[in-house]
């Protein structure tokens, strides 16, 4: 296989983890979301400011995550575009909700890293 095959190879791989991962969050689905994931996979929340939160391993990040679904039961990331390189995606990304009875949105951005298939880091950073 040439090094430019191998790379598109990668890169598909990378762009069906992202869309499976994708996929089960916005079903809010933790059990499909943990299928995604490297044992010691990493997440960098946007809060608290300035920096964020790092929740470190599957299961750390799993129980983050259920607890985020339960408090946020409407929340839905559409994907505004996807941009792949090797095992790197960043996903542009609008964050949609209903608040206090109105519908709301966020802009922001995740840097993933993909291992064998797998999301071993999601780092999300936000506007405003």
């Amino acid at each position: 296989m040439s090094i430019d095959q191998s790379q598109k190879t990668n890169e598909q791989d990378t762009r069906a983890a992202i869309n499976r991962f994708n996929d089960a969050f916005n079903r809010h689905d933790t059990d499909a979301l943990a299928t995604c994931l490297t044992d010691d996979t990493v997440f960098e929340d946007t809060a608290p400011a300035p920096d964020g939160r790092r929740v470190e391993g599957k299961a750390a990040v799993v129980e983050f995550w259920r607890e985020w679904f339960t408090n946020n039961t409407e929340a839905h990331f559409d994907a505004e575009e996807v941009i792949v390189s090797g095992d790197r995606a960043v996903v542009l990304w609008i964050y949609r909700k209903m608040r206090n009875g109105q519908p709301w949105h966020l802009r922001g951005v995740d840097i993933f890293k993909v291992r064998e298939g797998k999301v071993a880091a999601k780092l999300a950073y936000v506007k405003g």
